[in-house]
């Protein structure tokens, strides 16, 4: 990747395209730390640091400030971070699956893809305001363990006009990430919206290293078991990152076979090729799904704060990460989205038809039924390796900070994942890029 990097940089056309989505990133962090008027900023990072020590990670808010770097916990501009946009190419997915009009618009061509990306777009700003104003009320009705609000202003007009401006801080916020990520695949190097949700997980590295060096410091104060977990945690974190790299290019190849033809006085086809089936089909979609889903009751506690010892204190603490119960769940809900995210992306009946439709043919497996039902056990097959993959890897912080009593490293495998993935991408596109421009055609 590093010298796919230095190639690409010896291009000046390529050169101002990593410059540009540099500066962008750039812009992204610095509205990261903006905050928005009319909060108490002392009093929000005293009760962040209080949710923090007592498991804010676990949440559906510490979910949502990984991914913004920071920002959601310090109520910045961009504290909605990318993911209104995330889950509004989610939807949008779901949508174009399950409503028919939806459906044809996406089948035709670039017309049809510029509108449903403009509908994207709307949703993501409706689902910024829903976000937002759920933010605000959050932070209206807390106060810090000093007993101060958070909120200047609880009352009367003050307290309308500042809901107004906090708010449409926010959502104006997410409609400028969503911008920059499209200047960045206009301008820049492309993968835009990957590449600021990449950036926002990698400014928490220092957080997660700070985390370590903590940990290292517990040693020299006689719990000397930490010299052994500190480096083991390194290890096994550059070990899932090798990991993560193979199966995201690993991949079922099924063999095709065309039938040849003439066509006038020309013979077409007879030729052999493969249809490649990726093992993370799904990416990292289903860890995403299950995460968020399993961090509702999580965050539903930070709200309502039920008396110690009740029977509702005991619900939600079976949700905990550390819980057996957490990590059953977890595991069943990968498998289930993995399988579901499949379904709704390939379709075996029609990569058949369009088989047949062509003269192409898989060895042995008669064309129509027979392929579709071979398609589809080689993708449920494949969907459960991959699936086995991403519970593993999701698991591991998990099973590990419950081993070794190391909690609060931010770093889970659904961030371990996304980086590596849009790493992985961002050197691909780099090494398309410089392919076309020393394709020389032709003529030579």
């Amino acid at each position: 990747m590093f010298k796919t990097i230095r190639n690409a940089w010896s291009i000046p056309d390529l050169r101002k395209k990593i410059l540009f989505t540099l500066l962008i990133v750039v812009i992204f962090r610095i509205g990261s730390v903006i905050p928005v008027p009319f909060l108490n900023m002392d009093a929000l990072a005293n009760l962040m640091n209080t949710a923090q020590n007592s498991g804010m990670d676990e949440t559906l808010v510490g979910y949502l400030n990984t991914l913004s770097g920071g920002a959601f916990s310090n109520a910045t501009i961009f504290a909605m971070g990318i993911t209104p946009y995330i889950n509004s190419s989610i939807i949008m997915q779901l949508l174009c699956v399950a409503i028919p009009p939806l459906e044809r618009l996406s089948k035709e061509g670039e017309e049809g893809r510029k509108k449903i990306a403009a509908i994207t777009r709307y949703v993501t700003v409706g689902l910024g305001l829903i976000q937002g104003t759920a933010y605000f009320i959050f932070l209206l009705n807390q106060k810090d363990s000093n007993g101060t609000a958070i909120a200047q202003y609880t009352t009367g007009f003050s307290m309308w006009f500042s809901a107004f401006v906090i708010i449409f801080a926010f959502t104006a916020g997410t409609a400028l990430i969503m911008w920059l990520g499209e200047q960045i695949n206009k301008n820049g190097i492309g993968n835009g919206i990957s590449i600021l949700l990449f950036a926002g997980i990698i400014a928490r590295l220092p957080y997660t290293v700070n985390v370590l060096s903590q940990y290292w410091g517990f040693g020299a104060q006689g719990q000397t078991q930490f010299y052994v977990l500190v480096p083991l945690w390194i290890i096994l974190f550059l070990a899932v990152v090798w990991v993560i790299t193979f199966m995201q290019d690993a991949e079922r190849r099924i063999p095709i076979q065309y039938a040849k033809r003439v066509v006038g006085r020309k013979m077409y086809g007879g030729q052999s090729t493969h249809l490649p089936i990726k093992v993370a089909l799904g990416g990292v979609m289903p860890i995403i799904f299950a995460s968020s889903i399993l961090s509702i009751p999580s965050t539903i506690k930070l709200f309502v704060n039920p008396p110690e010892g009740s029977f509702w204190d005991g619900f939600f603490k079976a949700f905990q990460t550390s819980g057996w119960l957490y990590a059953v769940l977890y595991f069943v809900l990968i498998l289930a989205f993995a399988y579901f995210y499949t379904t709704i992306q390939y379709n075996p009946i029609e990569m058949a038809n369009n088989l047949k439709q062509n003269n192409g043919t898989i060895p042995g497996i008669r064309p129509g039924r027979p392929t579709s039902d071979f398609i589809a056990k080689i993708l449920s097959r494949i969907t459960l390796i991959g699936a086995l993959f991403l519970a593993v890897i999701a698991l591991l912080p998990i099973l590990y900070s419950d081993a070794t009593g190391m909690y609060g490293l931010s770093m889970g495998g659904t961030s371990v994942i996304i980086i590596v993935g849009v790493a992985l991408d961002t050197a691909k596109q780099l090494e398309s890029q410089m392919m076309m421009r020393h394709y020389k055609g032709f003529l030579d």
